[in-house]
């Protein structure tokens, strides 16, 4: 007798601490987030990934239902960034603005210190821009054919920016020059922002800017815009020619930003980070001002996102060993 009380005692002290556990459990869920988040921005202030992540950023901080503080850290084409995100606690309070930088580091370099496709746990993209070529106004070349001739005249004479070896700005004129058989001298800078200022002064004359970025400039009239690098023309530059209109075909450059998280955080949080950028996207002023600044839209499902990154990656891949870039 005395044995089966004590199995019933031991049975419902039992059942107590699973039913506290799984409350505990689904309360945790519920309150989730619970404290201000953090996002690993892998490029300076200024740079286009910059401008568009923050705008993004306050209206996901809003969905979300927490503040969302945008930690840049720039350097190595988006690799120091990277690998602090990848390394990153997974309590799901650290999210990294995951894009084409990552998927053109993994074909440029041999050995980096985290895995792009592995160490992360991929949620969505949020927004998609062209490229835009853009020249120092007192350069004569009007338009890409120009551009092409007036430097096949003067091949290692002339200089073009990047925001850093294995962005997308540096990797699009690399490609660029490839096909089209010019020889020009790469400037890499950690700050975008510098890039502008020093193609307008006429220091460089040239570069492969995302869209946001320069757009101020280029409507201004402090930097002569040649060509884009979408599919068709950017609305927002709408007398802009694209690349292949320009006379080089099959040339197309989408460039792209999305969130991910350090690989290990809880499907739960996954899915609230996920409910959290749909509903943020599908805000009729957000749309308004990515229109603004030269992007669109592009809310995915993370299993898209995952077989577009894959598909991303394949793509740089064979663009690097066309173009036979290499690290500087």
């Amino acid at each position: 007798m005395h044995t089966n009380r004590l199995a019933c005692g031991i049975n419902r002290t039992a059942a107590l601490f699973i039913f506290t556990a799984a409350t505990a459990i689904s309360g945790a869920a519920d309150s989730y987030p619970s404290k201000p988040g953090r996002l690993i921005l892998p490029f300076g202030a200024g740079a286009s990934t910059d401008i568009i992540g923050r705008i993004f950023a306050q209206r996901f901080a809003e969905t979300w239902g927490q503040p969302l503080v945008v930690d840049n850290r720039p350097g190595a084409g988006g690799i120091i960034g990277t690998e602090m995100a990848a390394k990153a606690a997974t309590d799901g309070y650290t999210l990294f603005t995951y894009g084409i930088n990552q998927t053109i580091t993994a074909g440029l370099y041999k050995k980096l210190p985290y895995n792009h496709l592995t160490d992360f746990t991929l949620i969505s993209l949020y927004a998609t821009m062209p490229n835009i070529l853009c020249v120092t106004p007192t350069l004569p070349p009007a338009n890409v054919s120009e551009f092409v001739k007036y430097a096949k005249a003067s091949p290692g004479n002339y200089k073009f920016a990047s925001s850093g070896v294995g962005a997308s700005p540096h990797l699009t004129m690399e490609y660029f020059k490839s096909v089209v058989g010019i020889d020009l001298v790469h400037v890499p800078y950690k700050n975008a922002a510098q890039g502008y200022t020093d193609t307008i002064s006429g220091q460089i004359q040239a570069f492969f800017f995302n869209l946001p970025g320069p757009l101020p400039f280029v409507k201004a009239g402090r930097l002569r815009a040649l060509a884009v690098t979408s599919a068709k023309r950017a609305p927002q530059v709408p007398d802009v020619p694209t690349i292949m209109e320009s006379g080089v075909p099959d040339f197309e450059v989408t460039v792209w930003q999305g969130y991910a998280v350090p690989k290990g955080v809880s499907p739960t949080q996954v899915r609230a980070i996920h409910a959290a950028m749909m509903k943020a996207l599908a805000s009729s002023d957000l749309q308004q001002r990515f229109i603004e600044n030269g992007v669109a839209a592009a809310p995915q499902t993370p299993e898209e996102f995952v077989k577009f990154t894959k598909a991303e990656t394949e793509k740089w891949h064979k663009a690097i060993t066309i173009s036979g870039a290499k690290v500087e």
